[in-house]
């Protein structure tokens, strides 16, 4: 018995797979139809990796001939999931914000608020105009770090658009959810609630012209950095870690999910906070008292430039508690450790941006985009 391909295909215009208004040759789902003898191939491409659909699709196609053409026709469906370009999630830039810096750690208390101030406050200094998101929904620092927590952003028109106007604080234009929340209130949401607050403090706030904007995520890697990424594009990453092996498990992984190939942002370098303990009364004595560069060992595991090292020292918290940034401290152990991290983070964003194409935000069209599984 031979079968006959033109058959075949007049057969499978009966089927019409969920979703889509015409049969399956018609709408170009059947990519390929080979006989040979009494044994048919087809080939199918479809626009959704839903699971009962392609089911369905591979047994309606083996039902259909076997009825239509002949029962004993040996069936194999090759069926490949195709997600159209329109489905893609898109991004859009902040008018006049030059450098977005995303700065993110693999697990909490590792100091990346602190950084993420201290790192502000020294671009500041440098000259350059700086904006600060608190992204961390959940746990937002920086009112507190820049003395501002009992401040209220105000509602302004621009060009005929009503604008939240952030905060200032020594030369920073700051948003944070801890600006429209009581101190004790915790912040309780799901998180499309949260990211709509971002987007919200993102796109209707009136950031003027910022040479760099600062965005302090997170711990971990989940739905606000998703979120994020998804609205900006970035230009780079910072990760933070302290020396210890636990802290490094996690901070491998937050440089993991900016590699990843459908993320693809740079990461810029790696900072070692926390890296030894200095006592005040024996300035040139040095306890590694979480381990000894660790950061600076996974930094180059992982070919990454690494930014620097910050030392566990008392003035540091002491200043944050404050709200007055310890890199403010002018002619201070702290200022110097910062202004070196600070301009390894500038010229890292210069060689970014002098060597790759601006990132653009990343585009997510199925789960596949948030596997823990690397897909061959």
């Amino acid at each position: 018995m031979k079968l006959d391909r033109k058959e075949i295909l007049k057969a499978l215009e009966t089927i019409t797979i969920a979703g889509e208004g015409k049969n399956m040759v018609e709408s170009g789902a059947v990519a390929n139809v080979l006989t040979f003898g009494d044994e048919v191939v087809v080939d199918l491409v479809l626009h959704t990796p839903a699971m009962h659909i392609k089911k369905r699709a591979e047994d309606d196609i083996k039902k259909t001939i076997h009825e239509l053409v002949s029962p004993e026709a040996k069936i194999k469906v090759n069926i490949k999931v195709e997600t159209p370009e329109k489905n893609e999630i898109k991004g859009r830039a902040i008018p006049g914000i030059k450098n977005i810096i995303a700065v993110a750690s693999g697990k909490g208390g590792v100091g990346k608020s602190t950084v993420t101030a201290n790192l502000a406050v020294t671009l500041a200094k440098m000259g350059f105009s700086v904006g600060v998101l608190d992204a961390d929904i959940y746990g937002p620092s920086m009112p507190i770090m820049f003395d501002v927590e009992n401040e209220k952003p105000v509602s302004i028109t621009v060009d005929g658009k009503s604008k939240m106007k952030p905060i200032e604080s020594y030369e920073i234009k700051i948003l944070s959810i801890g600006f429209f929340t009581a101190p004790s209130q915790a912040v309780i949401w799901r998180g499309p609630m949260a990211a709509k607050a971002l987007n919200q403090m993102i796109f209707d706030a009136d950031w003027g012209e910022l040479d760099f904007m600062l965005i302090d995520l997170p711990p971990g890697t989940g739905d606000i950095h998703l979120s994020i990424m998804q609205s900006l594009p970035i230009t780079g990453a910072v990760v933070v870690s302290t020396p210890q092996a636990v802290a490094l498990a996690d901070a491998k992984k937050g440089v993991a999910m900016f590699m990843q190939d459908n993320i693809n942002v740079p990461v810029l370098g790696i900072i070692e906070n926390m890296a030894y303990f200095t006592p005040e009364e024996l300035p040139d004595n040095k306890y590694y008292i979480f381990g000894q560069e660790g950061a600076k060992n996974l930094a180059e595991d992982l070919n990454v430039p690494f930014l620097g090292e910050v030392p566990l020292v008392q003035s540091i918290r002491e200043a944050g508690d404050y709200g007055r940034p310890a890199a403010l401290q002018t002619a201070s152990v702290i200022e110097t450790v910062f202004e070196e991290i600070t301009r390894n983070v500038v010229q890292e964003t210069v060689n970014r941006n002098d060597s790759l194409p601006a990132t653009e935000a990343i585009k997510i069209t199925t789960m596949a985009g948030c596997s823990a599984v690397k897909k061959n």
